[in-house]
């Protein structure tokens, strides 16, 4: 059994805490999903470890969920939650900036959250962020109200940050006027635990810390 197994392995042993047989047996069958990807090089662990606790809070909500799953051409969300009628999609956030982005991070990150938002929340009725506790999530203000009303100036400046970094395909307008984030998805990795917060709440929560 090599590292990301082991690891997996412990982690959904802990996630079965408690739970129920039938919530077991989705945490196992997510596992595997996890794994066979893994085998392909496609995840890193702390990318996995989040996914599955968001999960396993998803489940025990009610939810229907998979992991790594497509939603558009060439696009494939972390984690789609559908429950009833009504679809949510999870993505996760680390923090992690390759090499080629050390001297332009933040511009980076900005960029990539705000093209994230601007992409997948137009596949489901719901979009949210996951990230740990230690990462503060620079979540563009405007795209947490309403599309109408978001200023033309607003998405310009959105637009400006996604094209900076994608243009294969570029992040449409479309996108940008139609997109909303709906919550976050703060991840204690230690203790097992998932808290979901409003995203204005969430950013004044940050610039009470200073950040």
């Amino acid at each position: 059994m090599n590292e990301f197994d082991r690891d997996i392995e412990t982690l959904i042993n802990r996630l079965k805490v408690d739970t129920t047989p039938k919530v077991e047996e989705k945490i196992d069958g997510l596992a595997k999903r996890l794994i066979e990807l893994r085998e392909m090089n496609l995840l890193k662990i702390n990318h996995s470890v989040l996914e599955m606790i968001v999960a396993k809070n998803l489940i025990i909500s009610g939810y229907d969920v998979n992991l790594e799953c497509t939603v558009g051409d060439n696009l494939a969300c972390d984690v789609l939650a559908t429950k009833g009628m009504g679809t949510m999609i999870v993505e996760i956030e680390t923090g992690y900036v390759p090499p080629a982005h050390a001297l332009d991070p933040t511009d980076y990150i900005q960029a990539r959250i705000a093209s994230k938002i601007a992409r997948y929340s137009n596949y489901a009725n719901k979009f949210a962020l996951g990230a740990p506790p230690h990462y503060v999530l620079p979540i563009p203000k405007c795209l947490t109200k309403p599309p109408r009303y978001r200023t033309e100036e607003e998405i310009k400046m959105i637009k400006f940050y996604c094209d900076m970094y994608y243009s294969n395909p570029p992040v449409s307008r479309e996108e940008i006027l139609n997109s909303r984030i709906h919550s976050v998805h703060v991840v204690d990795v230690e203790n097992m635990v998932v808290k979901e917060t409003d995203p204005v709440d969430y950013l004044k929560r940050c610039a009470q810390w200073g950040v």
